[in-house]
């Protein structure tokens, strides 16, 4: 489960590390769904996928347009409780993870086409 070059790596590293890789695919998600929803021209089938670009509605709920006497009242209201993993470096003099860990090229087959 562990293998890296820079063994050995806690559970923790691996887990910011994990994050790190997690946070740059969301980046590049994030570029080629831009990508989609405004140049036309870009390719919509791969070598194994197909992009289709759907919509859909629906209704929902806006609770800042609820009165305020509705949403005060305790009687619509619930305590959720939610638990957390936060990754930091554990030294507090250093702001920033090691290069091991943060923003490590992540190679993912994937390349933004542009028409021009």
């Amino acid at each position: 489960m562990f293998h890296h070059c820079f063994e050995p790596r806690t559970p923790a590293d691996e887990l910011a590390q994990i994050r790190a890789q997690i946070a740059q695919l969301k980046r590049r998600e994030a570029e080629l769904r831009e990508a989609y929803l405004t140049q036309p021209d870009m390719p919509c089938l791969g070598r194994w996928t197909k992009v289709e670009i759907v919509t859909s509605r629906r209704q929902v709920l806006e609770p800042r347009l609820l009165p305020p006497e509705i949403r005060a009242d305790p009687a619509f209201q619930r305590e959720k409780v939610t638990r957390t993993l936060q990754t930091r470096p554990h030294d507090p003099t250093r702001h920033r993870l090691p290069e091991l860990v943060r923003d490590r090229p992540v190679n993912v087959g994937l390349r933004l086409v542009s028409g021009g």
